[in-house]
């Protein structure tokens, strides 16, 4: 009887996903071909320091006309000046609200002093860090945005920011 059901409700999951694939692939909703132009030219960071909860989110905004292109610390004077070419636009400085533009950094976690709470793993918008409840964890330095998300997640301040190997600092004399 156990084995019956388990065979049943098998099926009409599988046939239930195969619904939504058929659905997926026949009722897309259309892209917004700004947006996604738009979207392309920022530094897909997932920060959330523009005010918005991603890349994207931001660039539907922009799009829309409800956020301005100097939202961005991370992708700086060189995002900004990409956006007001493709979008017509003057190029205007950083907005400080934001935060200014820092050198790229990533995530290193001090392995001995990691608890495994697992609260990073959640935090971090791209999946960079690597690990399990109750054991150590890492970051994969190749995926880490550099965001900072992760910082106040950590109970015990295990998380620090260091600059990427080969990465070339930020001109301290060119103003945003």
């Amino acid at each position: 009887m156990t084995l019956l059901a388990i065979l049943a409700l098998t099926l009409l999951f599988g046939f239930l996903g195969w619904l939504l694939a058929i659905g997926q692939r026949h009722f897309q909703l259309p892209k917004d071909p700004l947006t996604e132009d738009i979207n392309a030219l920022l530094p897909q960071i997932q920060c959330g320091q523009c005010g918005f909860p991603g890349c994207r989110p931001y660039a539907e905004a922009i799009a829309h006309g409800m956020a301005d292109i100097n939202q961005c610390p991370p992708g700086g004077a060189e995002t900004i000046t990409l956006l007001a070419e493709f979008l017509g636009r003057e190029v205007k400085p950083q907005d400080p609200l934001y935060g200014l533009q820092k050198p790229p950094m990533v995530a290193v976690i001090d392995e001995p002093r990691c608890i495994g709470c697992a609260l990073c793993l959640s935090a971090c918008p791209v999946d960079a860090i690597l690990g399990a409840a109750k054991f150590m964890h890492t970051v994969i330095a190749s995926e880490c945005t550099g965001c900072e998300l992760c910082l106040p997640s950590c109970p015990v301040d295990c998380i620090d920011l260091v600059s990427p190997p080969g990465a070339a600092p930020l001109d301290p004399f060119v103003h945003q």
